[in-house]
């Protein structure tokens, strides 16, 4: 009896971190069109915990406390654009999955394509350096000779 009781408290405890691992459970929309609403624009939305999911895919709090606020301005009548435009006020162009293309968020847009650039400009910086460098310097006799014992040859093949 005891080695069961053992086991179960074993069990428990290795299954515990599953538990935290819950989220909780949101109360279902009754309103199936302001539901849609609210995913769409939650799809619309970066987490600004994770930065690269939605808040629709984030289990963040904040992405928690973003679709709550959402669902919020639904029921308050707000239209989808004044939703985006009070977050963008709030938390700035990066909060929008897609930021529009204005010199704040060049960098967003061109940032990948510029470490691209770079990374090849270094590439290319180190093989033009590798290019220039003279070959290593030939081998001595003595070397040689040093070589074919390690390599278990005869050295004194090779050196001729």
């Amino acid at each position: 009896m005891r080695v069961i009781a053992l086991l179960l408290l074993v069990i428990a405890i290795a299954l515990s971190p599953i538990l935290l691992l819950a989220a909780d459970a949101v109360p279902t929309e009754n309103d199936p069109v302001a539901a849609a609403r609210a995913v769409a624009l939650s799809e619309k939305l970066r987490c600004l915990v994770c930065q690269n999911q939605t808040i629709a895919d984030s289990n963040a709090d904040l992405a928690q406390d973003l679709r709550r606020q959402i669902r919020e301005q639904i029921a308050a009548g707000k239209s989808d654009r004044e939703i985006v435009d009070y977050m963008v006020a709030r938390y700035g162009d990066f909060v929008l999955y897609q930021p529009p293309l204005k010199p704040t968020t060049l960098l967003l847009w061109a940032g990948p394509a510029l470490l691209v650039v770079i990374g090849f400009v270094v590439l290319a910086r180190i093989v033009r350096a590798r290019r220039g460098r003279p070959d290593a310097t030939p081998l001595t006799d003595e070397e040689r000779k040093l070589a074919g014992r390690l390599l278990g040859g005869d050295g004194a093949k090779d050196a001729s």
